[in-house]
């Protein structure tokens, strides 16, 4: 594929700083998309690129989906369009380093010119093999001679995705909807796991559609067999509209009823009954989807629609032991439930070896696991969990999922640039997903990009609005922005939703803290003491205590005790704050160089707590963030 945006060099020429202001803003659109639809950039070519795909679908859909990002963000009030060309050609080429060469090399370049602004052009090669599996209609040229090249070549154009006439502004913002849990009334109560996955599947389909936002299964499963009303609920999730089914499973036989209601009327938008077997799921979800956006006047775009046609059926058993593992995921983590969940995905992947979904699964469990519990050597675990992510993407590049689990993986070997690239990529295809940006928010906080990790926490407490996880994170940034009245607020959504839990009592000691409120900022310390459950996490809190309120020998005993007891990975970053609060910066860089060892450092505090700065002026600061890539 080769990209290149219309009239660059005369833009350039009128306005500089502008022009590479619009080149960086069509980086950030492109690079993303290539990833999720399985490409690799082999080069920039100044105003554009050239990548290579493992398909020439998976081309011909990435390039469809740039131009209606593109058309959508161009569509917006005041803003200096961004067009481009795309050439898409298929044929060997010749690896030399990381850049390609050969005939088919160029000519996808020579056929790139051709594309009208804001278009694509394919050759016959290309056209072969996407005939009848996309919804657009390519308009074939006659052969015609292109330079360079020896012989003619057919080519296949589609315009512009739609006419000036046909862009308009939306200022409204995207719809808010909850799917809430869908009720089991199968006659076996143990295929509860079935209306629970499927509640998950389907939020996961509509989350796919930009223009509707989405509430993550965590805020949304609390409404399970509730008596509250539909106007109750959706006040508390910030919806206008809710989704409520039913699901009824009789070995492979599934009747699912489902119900769209607008919460300003209290009235059904539709309602429809499916009687289906379990290996026409897919499409069930798929026409769900279609009927939301019908019902709620939502337009799904062209890459949305493809990928919808596109979803890939799964054997029937190995899609329910796939539904059981996710079940077990969503309970409270220990490391019984995530080896349980481990054996339900492996059994899911032996069932069928194409099930994408069970491959990333099995990843994130392999990761928990070996993250949290350490039972296997971190190259072990962790050479699998990306191998099986790997073979996710490969048979699936739509699955958002797989691509966050990718970042994750590369943010543990500290390439951020890497895991910038794929965290985006998984919310081109979730825009709702809220963990997506949950860990893009703080990844930015490792980059010290602030503001921008605020944006992404704000997003991912709108899409899982009762995760006290989500408001915690958002509350510690604000307090180190010296936002505190802003904090505070969070503090108190946060009371509210896990009154009893560290995270409340953390939260707030850290406010006080900043307030220099050091009697209410103790009692919190305190109080995150006692609700720690980890006997080494209590001592290392209660020193804590000690130094924060000047008590530097009591802080310094029980230290000391940490020193002599065998390395405990998750308190050794806070036994360096420890040390950075008693002006002990030689203990503090000792002890974050442990931290760094076992790849246990969070640096969102350390970069940005303004308590932390002599931390931040030592010299020694520098050499960390050159270890993780963040200098």
């Amino acid at each position: 594929m080769f990209t290149d945006i219309v009239g660059f060099t005369a833009s350039v020429q009128a306005n500089e700083s502008r022009s590479l202001e619009l080149l960086r803003e069509q980086e950030e659109i492109l690079r993303p998309l290539f990833a999720a639809y399985h490409g690799r950039e082999v080069k920039s070519t100044g105003d554009g690129f050239l990548a290579e795909f493992d398909s020439a679908l998976h081309a011909v859909q990435c390039a469809i989906d740039i131009q209606e990002h593109l058309r959508e963000r161009n569509s917006k009030q005041g803003v200096t369009p961004i067009r481009i060309r795309i050439g898409v050609h298929l044929g060997d080429v010749e690896q030399r380093g990381t850049d390609i060469f050969g005939d088919s090399v160029n000519i996808a370049s020579r056929i790139e010119p051709l594309a009208d602004p804001g278009g694509i052009c394919i050759s016959e090669p290309v056209f072969g093999q996407i005939r009848n599996k996309i919804p657009q209609r390519f308009r074939k040229f006659d052969p015609k001679p292109l330079k360079n090249v020896s012989f003619p070549i057919a080519v296949y154009k589609l315009s512009s995705l739609s006419t000036p006439a046909e862009i308009t502004s939306d200022t409204s913002g995207p719809i808010r909807i909850a799917v809430l849990p869908f009720s089991n009334i199968s006659p076996d109560p143990h295929d509860a796991y079935f209306a629970e996955g499927l509640t998950e599947e389907v939020i996961s389909v509509l989350s796919q559609l930009r223009e509707l936002r989405v509430i993550a299964r965590t805020s949304v499963s609390q409404y399970k067999s509730t008596t509250k009303t539909v106007s109750q609920i959706a006040s508390e999730l910030g919806v206008s509209a809710l989704l409520e089914g039913s699901v009824r499973k009789s070995d492979d036989q599934l009747r699912i009823t489902v119900q769209l209601i607008d919460v300003g009327s209290e009235e059904h938008l539709w309602a429809h009954t499916y009687d289906r077997r379990l290996a026409n799921i897919f499409a069930v979800q798929s026409d769900i989807a279609r009927r939301v956006a019908k019902g709620l006047k939502v337009k799904i775009r062209v890459g949305e629609e493809a990928r919808l046609q596109s979803r890939h059926s799964i054997l029937p058993d190995s899609y329910i032991a796939y539904l059981k593992g996710r079940s077990v995921m969503q309970q409270v983590i220990s490391e019984d439930s995530l080896r349980e969940a481990k054996g339900l995905f492996e059994l899911a992947v032996s069932l069928d070896s194409k099930n994408a979904a069970a491959y990333s699964g099995l990843a994130d469990a392999i990761r928990e696991i070996g993250w949290y519990y350490q039972s296997d050597p971190r190259m072990t675990w962790e050479a699998a969990a990306r191998e099986l992510t790997t073979r996710a993407i490969d048979l699936d590049p739509n699955l958002a999922e797989a691509h966050a689990s990718m970042g994750l993986l590369l943010w543990d070997n500290f390439d951020y640039a890497g895991a910038e690239q794929e965290l985006k990529a998984a919310l081109l295809l979730n825009p709702s997903y809220s963990l997506g940006h949950f860990w893009y928010g703080v990844i930015l906080e490792d980059l010290a990009r602030p503001n921008e990790a605020l944006r992404e926490l704000a997003l991912a407490e709108e899409a899982d609005p009762l995760s006290s996880k989500n408001v915690f994170q958002s509350s510690c940034l604000l307090i180190w922005l010296g936002r505190l009245d802003e904090a505070l607020l969070k503090i108190q959504k946060l009371g509210e939703l896990a009154p009893s839990r560290r995270g409340y009592h953390n939260a707030l000691a850290r406010y006080y803290l900043a307030r220099s409120e050091l009697p209410r900022a103790l009692r919190e310390l305190k109080s995150v003491e006692e609700t720690a459950s980890d006997p080494r996490l209590k001592s290392v809190m209660r020193a804590l205590f000690h130094a924060a309120s000047g008590e530097s020998e009591q802080a310094r005993e029980l230290l000391q005790i940490e020193e002599s007891l065998p390395e405990f990975a998750p308190t050794a970053w806070i036994v360096g704050w420890v040390y950075a609060e008693l002006g002990d910066l030689d203990n503090c860089f000792r002890w974050l160089e442990k931290a760094l060892r076992d790849r246990n450092l969070p640096m969102q505090q350390f970069r940005l707590d303004p308590r932390l700065e002599p931390v931040r002026s030592d010299r020694r600061f520098r050499g960390l963030l050159e270890q993780m890539n963040l200098a």
